[in-house]
C-alpha cells in the first residue's frame, strides 16, 4: 500500500509540474511575441523599434535625390523689386580717371531676398469727442470693433501667436521667447493661452459645418491616438478626407466618444478604419486598412510560420498591384472577372488557413473562450470581414490601406514629443478645434496665417459653400 500511495503521489506531482510547465510556456510565448513585435509586422511606431526593422515598403528601384530630367529650382529674379539701389562707378578700374559724371552704358542686377527687422508697433486709436452745436449732445467717433480696451494685441501678433504654438506646435514658453527675440516686446505664456482660447471659441461655427459636410463624404477615413493631461490617458479621435480634417478629444476610446463625435451616427458611406470594433456598432460601411493587415500577416508569418499569412499577404499586394494598373488607366474598378478571380483565390486561401491552422478544442470543465493564436484571430477576422477588406477593388474610391487618417494622428506625437503634454481638458478641447480648421485650411491650399487672421476676427473660411471649388487633388 505504501508503495502505491507514493506512485499516487508522484503521478499527481508530474500533472501538477505539465501542467505548471504549460502554463509557463504560454507565458514565455505571450512575452517572445511582445518582444517580437516592432513596426513592421505590427501597429508600433518606428521610435519604439530595438534594433531597425525592414520596411514594408518595395523599391521602386531609382536612386536617392533628384531623377535624371529633373528641374532644379533657384530664385526667380524679381521685376518689381522692393527697393533698388545703384551702386556708382566713380573713378576708371584702368586709369583712375572721375568718371562720375560719364553717363551709364547698362546696369548688371543682382538681388538679395530678405526679411526686413521685425519691430512690435503699438497704433493709437482715438475717438473724437464733440459736442453738437444744436443740441448740445455729446458725441464720439466710433472706435473699430477689433479695437474694444484699452490696451490690447492686434490681430497680427495674436494669428503668430496661433501660429507659433497650434501649427508648429512649439511649446507656450518657447513661443513667447521667439516673439520676444524678434520683437523685443515681452508677453507671457498665459497671454498666449488666452489667445488661443479665443480663436478657438471664434472656431465653433466652422466646427459644426465640418462636421455636416464630413457626413455627406462618401469615403472617411477614422482613428484615435492616445494622449494625457493631468496624468490621465485621453483619446485624440479622428474623422478626415482629401480636403477635410476634424479632431474630437475624449477621455474615451470607444463607442461612447464616437456617439458624442457626432459624425459616425448617421453616417452612410464608407468608413476606413483600422478594426477597432467600436466602429462595427455603426451601420454605415466599412472597409479595413489593409497596410495594419501587411504588418499583422508579417508577424504570423515571421514569428508563428504561418504559410498561409505569407499567401494571404501576397495575394493582398497582387490586389494593390492590379487596382494601381487600373487607376492609372483611369478606371472605377476592376472588371468583374479580375474580381471574380481574386475572390476565388481569397476564399480558397481561407479553406487552406484552417487547415493550416486548425482551432483549438474547448476543455471539457474549462470556463471562458478558447485561447487563440494571432494567426487564428487574423484568419477568423479574414472569414468574416471579406468584404470589408477587399472593398478596394470593387470601389476605387475606397484606398488600400489609412493612410490619411495616420498622417492626421502622427500630429498629436509630434505634439507630444516637440512640447509635451497638456495641463487640463480645455487645453487638449482648443488645440483639437484649432487644428481641425489648421488642417482643413492647409489642405484646401490656403495661407495659414492668413486662414488664423481670418478666424481670429470671426471670419474663419468656410470651403464648404456651394461657391467654393476645391482644388484639384495629385
Amino acid at each position: 500500500m505504501a508503495l502505491e500511495e507514493k506512485i499516487s503521489e508522484l503521478e499527481s506531482i508530474i500533472l501538477s509540474l505539465r501542467n505548471e510547465n504549460k502554463e509557463l510556456k504560454e507565458l514565455l510565448q505571450q512575452a517572445l511575441d511582445k518582444l517580437n513585435k516592432n513596426s513592421s509586422n505590427s501597429s508600433k511606431p518606428p521610435s519604439t523599434d530595438i534594433v531597425r526593422t525592414k520596411s514594408l515598403r518595395i523599391s521602386a528601384g531609382r536612386k536617392a535625390g533628384g531623377q535624371k530630367g529633373h528641374k532644379g529650382v533657384t530664385l526667380p529674379i524679381s521685376e518689381v523689386p522692393d527697393k533698388i539701389v545703384i551702386h556708382r562707378a566713380l573713378e576708371c578700374s584702368g586709369c583712375g580717371k572721375d568718371i562720375s559724371g560719364v553717363g551709364s552704358l547698362r546696369f548688371e542686377r543682382r538681388q538679395v531676398y530678405d526679411i526686413p527687422p521685425i519691430r512690435m508697433r503699438v497704433c493709437e486709436h482715438k475717438s473724437e469727442i464733440k459736442c453738437c452745436p444744436h443740441c448740445e449732445k455729446e458725441n464720439k467717433g466710433v472706435f473699430p470693433e477689433e479695437v474694444s480696451h484699452c490696451t490690447q494685441y492686434g490681430r497680427n501678433l495674436k494669428r503668430f501667436g496661433v501660429y507659433l504654438t497650434q501649427y508648429q506646435l512649439l511649446p507656450l514658453g518657447r513661443s513667447a521667447q521667439l516673439i520676444e527675440d524678434l520683437t523685443g516686446h515681452k508677453l507671457s505664456a498665459a497671454t498666449l493661452v488666452n489667445i488661443n482660447e479665443q480663436c478657438s471659441v471664434q472656431l465653433s461655427g466652422f466646427i459644426e459645418a465640418l462636421k455636416e459636410n464630413l457626413q455627406k463624404e462618401p469615403v472617411m477615413h477614422s482613428d484615435e491616438t492616445g494622449f494625457y493631461y493631468e496624468s490621465k490617458r485621453n483619446w485624440l479621435h479622428v474623422a478626415t478626407t482629401s480636403f477635410l480634417t476634424y479632431y474630437f478629444a475624449h477621455e474615451k476610446r470607444g463607442k461612447e466618444a464616437m456617439d458624442q463625435m457626432g459624425i459616425l451616427g448617421d453616417y452612410k458611406g464608407i468608413v476606413m478604419h483600422d478594426y477597432w470594433k467600436s466602429y462595427l456598432d455603426y451601420l454605415c460601411d466599412h472597409s479595413l486598412c489593409n497596410v495594419h493587415h501587411l504588418r499583422d500577416l508579417t508577424f504570423c508569418h515571421e514569428q508563428e510560420t504561418s504559410q498561409w499569412a505569407a499567401d494571404m499577404k501576397t495575394l493582398l499586394l497582387e490586389m494593390k498591384a492590379a487596382t494601381d494598373k487600373s487607376k492609372e488607366m483611369g478606371l472605377q474598378s476592376l472588371n468583374e472577372q479580375q474580381q471574380q478571380q481574386f475572390t476565388a483565390k481569397y476564399d480558397l486561401l481561407i479553406k487552406e488557413g484552417y487547415l493550416q491552422h486548425p482551432f483549438p478544442e474547448k476543455q471539457p470543465g474549462k470556463r471562458g473562450a478558447v485561447k487563440k493564436s494571432k494567426t487564428q484571430n487574423l484568419l477568423e477576422r479574414f472569414k468574416n470581414h471579406r468584404e470589408d477588406i477587399i472593398r478596394f477593388i470593387r470601389d476605387f474610391r475606397v484606398p488600400f490601406g489609412n493612410n490619411l487618417a495616420e498622417q492626421a494622428v502622427r500630429m498629436m506625437k509630434l505634439k507630444q514629443k516637440i512640447s509635451g503634454c497638456f495641463r487640463s481638458k480645455q487645453g487638449a478641447v482648443c488645440f483639437a478645434t484649432t487644428r481641425s480648421y489648421i488642417d482643413t485650411m492647409r489642405k484646401n491650399g490656403f495661407c495659414i496665417m492668413d486662414a488664423i487672421g481670418r478666424a481670429i476676427i470671426g471670419k474663419a473660411i468656410m470651403p464648404f459653400d456651394a461657391t467654393y471649388t476645391y482644388p484639384q487633388s495629385g
